[in-house]
């Protein structure tokens, strides 16, 4: 097991990946436990802590290795729901990759794209092709409810600022609340309702 003084880890605050380094370890693992190794870094570039986490894989008779370092903390972003369709995931998951990338305008076209795939879900395909109609029938079937469709309005606006040659711009904060509201929306539509709806189903069959 050779082990060095740095050790690569992804900073969320820099959004890279970077070599961190190793101002402490603890080594775990026992009877009922598998070995591992959590480990606390400084990032050299934003000067932040990380946490992170190893496990100790044998690799040879007499050899063994531990993983690559995995966050802990600050908390790691949560996988999509596979509950979420495949267009809409798609499409959020591009915002995602423009914001780390700092396509602070490019996240938020993306982010009104992510609404503009969920309404093709509850067959709604508005006449004049806008996100605005989109949203009001989304309102009207009660798909979303009046907070949720002002959330949708303003992203609606945003992205009609990314999508349009103007001098308006999105900064770094606007586009982590645009992807932030964009998560909230897709969960509120196709994760938490669906777990609503099951689980007074699950109710009703208990009486």
């Amino acid at each position: 097991m050779k082990e060095g003084l740095n050790m690569l880890a992804e900073c969320p605050h820099c959004k890279a990946k970077v070599d961190g380094e190793v101002l402490g370890k603890h080594e775990y693992g026992g009877r009922h436990e598998p070995p591992g190794k959590i480990s606390l870094l400084k990032c050299p570039v934003c000067n932040n802590a990380l946490l992170v986490i190893q496990e100790l894989f044998q690799v040879s008779k007499d050899n063994y290795e531990y993983t690559n370092a995995t966050r802990l903390w600050p908390k790691r972003e949560q996988p999509l729901d596979w509950n979420i369709p495949s267009l809409v995931r798609e499409s959020l998951k591009e915002a995602k990759k423009c914001y780390k990338a700092n396509a602070y305008i490019a996240c938020a076209v993306m982010c009104g794209r992510t609404i503009e795939a969920i309404l093709p879900e509850f067959n709604i395909n508005p006449k004049e092709n806008t996100l605005y109609e989109g949203l009001e029938q989304l309102k009207e079937k009660n798909i979303i409810d009046e907070k949720i469709y002002k959330w949708g309005d303003v992203l609606r606006k945003h992205r009609n600022i990314g999508a349009h040659a103007s001098e308006e711009d999105i900064s770094e904060k606007d586009a982590e609340d645009l992807l932030d509201f964009t998560n909230a929306i897709c969960n509120y539509i196709f994760v938490l309702t669906k777990k609503f709806e099951e689980f007074l189903d699950r109710k009703e069959e208990q009486s």
